[in-house]
């Protein structure tokens, strides 16, 4: 019994299918377990973060997220410098999604500053932009932004800001951490 060539071509079309889907497998769980301390990646990409923040300001790590990002995807394996990209830029854009909450509107339009959800969205694009291209999961990038409001976003904000109240991990509903700074 002869196999005809349009059933040959499901058959090789079936295995090849299983080859890729255990392919995508293996490295979708190569990614979802790092080699090194997540959290502490997390605690020291706040900590340079905060270093930054207090010598060059705001502008100074937008241009340092930029310059990581441009210099780290370049990697074909996710790594520790991409985690500390995706780490500085969620705990960036939490920070300033929650200052510029505080301010009203028309104080905002005045400074020529974002709305919060604007910066939030933001954030997500890029940060979901590098989950896509490292096949991290959705349950993978949920961990991490938890890891992230747990132990980089605290260590961030009592170094740049020590009198506010701690991060209270919650999000709002613009997605910005609820009590993240203080106007102070």
């Amino acid at each position: 019994m002869s196999l005809g060539s349009g059933m040959l071509r499901r058959v090789v079309l079936v295995a090849m299918t299983s080859i890729a889907t255990a392919s995508l497998t293996l490295v979708m769980a190569a990614a979802a377990a790092p080699s090194w301390d997540r959290q502490a990646n997390i605690v020291d990409a706040a900590q340079r973060l905060a270093k930054l923040h207090r010598v060059q300001g705001s502008q100074g790590v937008l241009k340092f997220l930029d310059a990581c990002y441009r210099t780290h995807l370049l990697s074909s394996d996710f790594n520790q410098g991409v985690e500390g990209c995706l780490a500085q830029d969620y705990i960036h854009a939490q920070t300033l999604a929650t200052i510029y909450s505080r301010l009203p509107p028309e104080a905002r339009a005045e400074r020529k500053l974002p709305a919060p959800d604007v910066i939030s969205q933001a954030m997500q694009r890029r940060l979901i932009a590098t989950f896509t291209q490292y096949k991290i999961t959705p349950d993978d990038a949920v961990v991490f932004q938890k890891l992230i409001e747990k132990h980089g976003l605290p260590v961030f904000i009592k170094a740049v800001f020590p009198k506010a109240a701690p991060p209270n991990n919650g999000a709002s509903k613009n997605g910005a951490s609820k009590n993240g700074a203080n106007k102070n």
